[in-house]
């Protein structure tokens, strides 16, 4: 991943200088900030690009094109997120669908999901169009996957049921186009998203490469990623959370409505940044705190060991105590995020950290409180630090 050394202002000081800043991304952004004083319950079609581009790095390159998680455990960590994290609050994390579970199980207000790689934003793009585009669960899968919808799907049809259905069903090259051209329609004629011919390409080859050819069966190894044996659409949408219940985001029509709802009020941002980078925590940052916003989840997945490999990891420490957090923040990550990044070096000082672990034969998925991990791995911007740089 890019690392970048330059450092924002503090909210206050930004928004003092955009609004005798020429028209650049930081005037669009303060622009939006100047918007409301509060959490917005929808934003506009013009609000959401200017968020989606404004807040943005440059894109990134990734070891693979992750069009799917291949985390197995993604719900265990449910009951102890639900009982810890506030819902209603604003969610941030990063990779493709796991996101929607957790947005779901936390009924959140308002999600940022940042990515290094601008096809992460893209798929987003595409899973907002089918989702607004879908009027259940059993039309959205018959959507994602190109396939005709199977007779006697219900809106009480478990998701066990949905992808037993869906499994013999065969993909049709003229649904795969009709959705396509309606996806289109949706980000360029309904929402007037200024996508590029670029942007466009990507998406139809997400949508063609992923879901069309891999349909419920797809796995994240169908994007280059060396997982072994990964898990299939199939098996992530059937998990449960330990205890028997399925949290997922196909769970039920109640969970898929949150991410319908959501992506209809264009509450769903995604965005291009290297945790480690610049300028997306920090931008993110400061519309949260202009808006009241306050994070109530943070899921990183096991991104920590890039930075760490990057020479990034301190960066994003002080990128993460930039925003705005209580006592019930909490970080979900995955098997080699956490042993990492928190084992510190010293003899005889690791304590509780011993206890982040990767576990043979998948990835486990845990969570922890992100002020006091925050405070452990870094201390908090200086004066001087928080009054250098820009967001450009």
């Amino acid at each position: 991943m890019p690392t970048g050394g330059r450092l924002f202002a503090t909210a206050t000081a930004v928004v003092g200088c955009l609004a005798i800043t020429s028209f650049s991304p930081a005037t669009s952004v303060g622009s939006l900030l100047y918007a409301a004083p509060a959490l917005p319950d929808k934003l506009g079609d013009r609000e959401f690009w200017l968020l989606t581009e404004e807040l943005s790095e440059s894109t990134g390159t990734f070891p693979a094109e992750n069009f799917l998680s291949n985390e197995r455990g993604y719900q265990l960590v449910m009951p102890d997120l639900i009982a810890r994290a506030k819902a209603g609050g604003v969610y941030l994390g990063v990779g493709p669908e796991q996101n929607f579970s957790y947005i779901a199980a936390l009924r959140s207000r308002l999600a940022f999901i940042i990515d290094i790689r601008r096809g992460n934003l893209l798929e987003h793009l595409l899973y907002k169009a089918l989702f607004e585009l879908s009027s259940d669960r059993a039309d959205f899968l018959s959507r994602l996957f190109s396939r005709k919808r199977p007779a006697g799907l219900t809106r009480k049809s478990t998701a066990a049921e949905l992808f037993a259905a869906y499994e013999p069903a065969e993909p049709t090259d003229a649904l795969y186009r009709q959705n396509l051209q309606a996806v289109v329609n949706c980000l360029t004629r309904k929402h007037h998203f200024a996508l590029s011919d670029e942007d466009l390409q990507g998406i139809e080859n997400i949508y063609h490469h992923a879901f069309y050819t891999g349909g419920p069966n797809l796995t994240y190894a169908m994007g280059g990623g060396d997982g072994g044996s990964p898990p299939t659409y199939r098996e992530l949408m059937q998990a449960d959370d330990g205890t028997g219940l399925n949290r997922g985001y196909l769970a039920n029509e109640e969970n898929f409505a949150v991410l319908k709802n959501l992506e209809s009020r264009n509450l769903l941002v995604p965005v291009v940044g290297n945790f480690g980078g610049p300028k997306a925590i920090r931008a993110i940052s400061m519309y949260l705190k202009v808006h009241g916003g306050m994070v109530s989840a943070f899921y990183v997945s096991n991104v920590e060991q890039y930075l760490i490999q990057d020479g990034s990891w301190m960066t994003f420490c002080m990128n993460v105590a930039t925003l705005p957090l209580e006592e019930a923040s909490t970080y979900i990550y995955t098997g080699a995020g956490g042993p990492a990044a928190f084992r510190d070096p010293r003899p005889d000082t690791n304590g509780p950290f011993d206890r982040f672990r990767s576990v043979t034969g998948g990835l486990q998925t845990s969570i922890r409180p992100i002020q006091s991990e925050t405070k452990r791995c870094a201390p908090a911007p200086s004066a001087s630090s928080k009054s250098a740089g820009s967001i450009n």
